[in-house]
């Protein structure tokens, strides 16, 4: 019973595919004119939650993420660098796979190219033209939204804004801006174009995700994700043409993440603060920290990236870490009176963590969950109350809850250390407690030395090999 936020009728609604049991759904992906930084990287990610939300709750999906490869961006940067389209655009599309791999997010189905559909978006702009909601001028093909008379229904922008015969060649405009929109750009010196019914070109940028999306998941699909910058112009063009076209309704659930903010402003080439994951490892941070990070917040909120709070993550992080490799280690009490106790915990968080994650995706809940559960369980084993069952189930919860948290919590779980470095370990918590710092701090060098190292973390000291 999954609930999801539609921004076409702006409310929260119970999510019923089109085909029982089966979900299309394309999400919006890179434009690769330069590297992904972590905004954009924060809306992956919770596309990538949305996903395994649904797989948990058992349905069989078929993801696709586009490419974008052909743009005013992409042109004009390959112009710069001297390089060919598809040479420039490589670059940033492999970069892209590595960093979502990075961030544990799973692969889609497909991640058709622009450059590849070229057909496919021609033979919708030529559907276009015949039903007579495009035209065509010197400069290329425009759709005409005086002629769509729901243009507005999911950004709530009005065809009374529009001008007469205003038009906007542009791939990206101003929010308000209503205005007929380029489908197809007629050739020009020095960019690359491609032959078509109505004459060499390429394509604007909204008619790439009309025709990708169709191709793979039908003329009408069940959800569409992206950032809720892209409601205008871009997510509300791809449904005037889109519906223009086929007569049919194109997307049934439009879910949209809210920016990520930087000390509390806008990203910005010149206030430099614009930051890609390779950065954030420059300074340490793994990507599991970032992720862990963005798990923290409602995907529909604004979320505020500093280097503390990122701090804070990873802490947070590691000690959720460090519950469980606990929880793992024993020691086990061998009685049973806890044991049914311990049961119900464990049901009730299983029983809880669905509802959250069914709610909205409410990931800040579904990971407060998941603490609350370690913490339960570090809690009897404090009290010598633990048994091997209970422990065994509340790590098979963890890795479970894992499967839409997407931590990589089996992968990561610490190694086991030797018990000469356990007790070095030991002694160095003993002499923190007492305040003796400058002692505590050679334990740790000298633990260093044995080829471990030590993270401090809420819920006690992490060990790890120095090459983990």
């Amino acid at each position: 019973m999954v609930k999801l936020f539609n921004y076409l009728t702006r409310r929260k609604e119970l999510f019923r595919p089109l085909r029982k049991g089966r979900v299309g759904l394309y999400t919006c992906g890179p434009t690769v004119y330069n590297y992904a930084h972590i905004g954009n990287l924060r809306t992956y990610i919770y596309e990538d939650v949305l996903r395994r939300t649904l797989e948990f709750n058992g349905y069989a999906l078929k993801q696709v993420m586009n490419l974008t490869d052909v743009d005013d961006k992409t042109i004009r940067g390959a112009k710069k660098a001297g390089k060919t389209l598809r040479a420039f655009t490589d670059v940033y599309a492999r970069k892209f796979f590595i960093d979502i791999k990075k961030l544990n997010i799973l692969p889609a189905w497909k991640y058709p190219r622009a450059t590849a559909h070229i057909r496919e978006m021609a033979g919708l702009i030529h559907a276009l033209l015949k039903k007579r909601l495009a035209y065509r001028t010197k400069d290329g093909v425009y759709f005409d939204i005086s002629r769509f008379k729901s243009y507005g229904k999911l950004s709530g922008v009005k065809q009374r804004n529009l001008t007469a015969g205003a038009r906007v060649s542009a791939d990206q405009y101003e929010k308000g801006q209503a205005s007929d929109f380029a489908l197809w750009k007629a050739a020009k010196p020095g960019e690359p174009s491609w032959p078509a019914p109505f004459g060499a070109g390429r394509p604007g940028w909204h008619v790439e995700c009309s025709a990708m999306s169709m191709k793979y998941l039908g003329k009408t699909f069940d959800i569409h994700a992206g950032a809720v910058d892209l409601l205008f112009p871009h997510h509300e063009d791809e449904i005037a043409q889109s519906e223009g076209a086929t007569g049919k309704p194109f997307v049934r659930y439009f879910v949209e993440g809210e920016h990520l903010m930087v000390d509390g402003k806008k990203m910005s080439k010149s206030l430099g603060n614009i930051y890609t994951l390779a950065e954030l490892e420059k300074r340490n941070f793994e990507p599991m920290d970032f992720r862990f990070f963005v798990l923290g917040a409602h995907y529909r909120k604004p979320l505020n990236f500093t280097w503390k709070a990122l701090d804070s993550a990873r802490a947070a992080r590691l000690g959720l870490l460090n519950a469980l490799a606990r929880i793992n280690r024993g020691p086990f009490d061998s009685g049973l009176k806890n044991e049914n106790e311990a049961l119900k915990v464990i049901a009730a968080s299983e029983r809880q963590f669905r509802e959250a994650i069914n709610d909205d995706l409410n990931m800040p809940k579904a990971l407060a969950i998941l603490n609350e559960l370690l913490h339960y369980g570090n809690s009897l084993l404090d009290r010598r109350l633990l048994t091997r069952r209970s422990a065994r189930m509340i790590r098979a919860a963890a890795l479970e809850f894992d499967r839409v948290l997407g931590l990589n919590l089996k992968k990561r779980e610490p190694l086991k250390v030797p018990a000469a470095v356990q007790k070095l370990v030991e002694r160095r918590e003993e002499l923190r407690r007492g305040q003796q710092w400058a002692v505590a701090d050679r334990l740790r060098e000298q633990i260093k030395k044995l080829g471990y190292v030590i993270e401090d973390t809420p819920s006690g000291p992490l060990i790890r090999p120095k090459s983990a």
